[in-house]
């Protein structure tokens, strides 16, 4: 049989602009808005909004929400019958906060553990028996699976992107800033927990905070992050040697070491002798790059960025710390904040740098503001470039590779649209001794 014949260059040339050279590719309008009601069967002591996050090398914080004031227990075991052999009990505390005329159900926070890695556990919330949870423990060796979205809201994209990701098994989901886009309305955070409920219950959810977790109003509620502190605690004091002071920034070890993940905070004070950067600056200090040989950081406002938006706004966080996660050679540098996907080559100091971190903007998760679909002209560090929903896989296999895949929303379809190798800094000799950058 003869090969049909080839297409012809006018078709590849148009092909290329629709989706990938104009950089540009545009999406269905932004999806409505979902409101996740509570279950009509539920009473005031039924858990819900439940979300798991790392705590250390071995255990697991959970947290919940109830209406009503309950114990704050947590009943777990290997066997999904909560036999009385093995069945482990842990107590922990729980809180509440005000907004304005809003008043929060009361958040439970309780620790699990120590726990087995690669292990499934089989939970119970609480007083009310109903509701059973399992999730399982991250391995203690590499290979390692992240899940990676960012501005996720809650709307039809968002359920679009959570189904995809839900679609292939993961370890640890990273999420860079803007969760739930409550924007002042509380009862948002509560819809947004019941949403994310039944991934963010079965795998660790670690997450920084964006803009939208701000919600301070000058005057009438001068604090800000409230809403964020009380339902999304981080392990940021987990850390015995480094604890870090605040719940916007802290990092975590994965996969017995071999991964150091760092969370910053675009929205806390990240200067000249903040209390940030002292931290970041022990914390990196302290790397063994023999025994940790990737690094990865999450942002929210991004460093580089050659979309239209939010143009210059990670600008000051740049130049305050890029020369501290270049010295101690991050590999990868995640940031949402920008509705869009983009990858740059490995940079520093708004140049190619083989030694410098790859920088993804993955702020796609599925938003209620729509896309940010225009761009400025190509920087020669931007490699690839889309507007569209989506998310990213960052699938560590060994010491010295990864695999990173940009998958899009094609009409609810997931998509690898962006697929790359990248070789960990630690590898590469040439990248060993410490630079002198100006």
């Amino acid at each position: 049989m003869s090969a049909p014949p080839l297409p012809s260059a006018a078709f590849f040339a148009m092909a290329c602009f629709l989706l990938a050279c104009a950089g540009a590719y545009q999406r269905p309008p932004p999806r409505e808005t979902l409101s996740v009601p509570l279950a009509d069967d539920a009473d005031g002591l039924t858990p819900q909004q439940v979300h798991i996050s790392l705590v250390g090398s071995d255990e697991m914080r959970i947290t919940w929400v109830t209406d009503d004031d309950g114990p704050s227990t947590v009943e777990y075991s290997t066997s999904s019958n909560f036999q009385q052999r093995g069945l482990k009990l842990a107590t922990g505390s729980s809180s509440s906060y005000s907004y304005i005329l809003y008043r929060s159900g009361q958040i439970h926070d309780v620790v699990v553990g120590p726990l087995s890695p690669s292990t499934v556990y089989y939970y119970r919330c609480g007083s009310n028996p109903t509701r059973k949870f399992s999730f399982k423990t991250p391995p203690s060796s590499l290979p390692f699976s992240f899940a990676v979205a960012g501005d996720l809201g809650q709307t039809g994209w968002t359920n679009s992107t959570l189904q995809h990701v839900a679609s292939r098994d993961y370890d640890v989901l990273l999420l860079p800033g803007d969760l739930s886009y409550a924007d002042y309305r509380q009862s948002l955070w509560d819809s947004f927990g019941r949403l994310v409920e039944p991934m963010a219950s079965s795998r660790p959810w670690m997450v920084t905070q964006g803009n939208h977790e701000i919600e301070k109003i000058p005057l009438v509620h001068p604090q800000p992050f409230v809403a964020y502190n009380a339902r999304w605690r981080m392990p940021y004091d987990a850390d015995s040697v480094a604890p870090s002071a605040s719940n916007l920034y802290y990092s975590f070890d994965v996969a017995g070491g071999a991964v150091h993940v760092i969370m910053l905070g675009s929205y806390a004070d990240f200067g000249p002798g903040s209390s940030q950067q002292t931290w970041l600056a022990f914390d990196l200090a302290r790397l063994d790059r023999n025994k940790t040989p990737w690094v990865v950081a999450l942002i929210h406002a991004p460093w580089y960025n050659s979309n239209a938006a939010h143009q210059g706004e990670g600008e000051e966080m740049r130049q305050a710390m890029e020369a501290l996660l270049y010295g101690a050679r991050v590999d990868v540098v995640f940031a949402g904040h920008v509705h869009a996907y983009e990858r740059f080559t490995r940079v520093y100091d708004n140049r190619s740098d083989p030694c410098g971190p790859v920088h993804i903007i993955i702020g796609d998760g599925g938003n209620r503001e729509g896309l940010a679909s225009e761009y400025l002209d190509k920087p020669e560090i931007s490699v690839f470039r889309e507007a569209s929903f989506g998310h990213g896989r960052l699938e560590v296999a060994n010491a010295t590779h990864a695999l990173w895949t940009w998958n899009r929303n094609d009409n609810d379809e997931s998509v690898e649209a962006d697929q790359v190798w990248l070789t960990s800094v630690a590898a590469d000799r040439a990248c060993h001794k410490p630079k002198s950058k100006t």
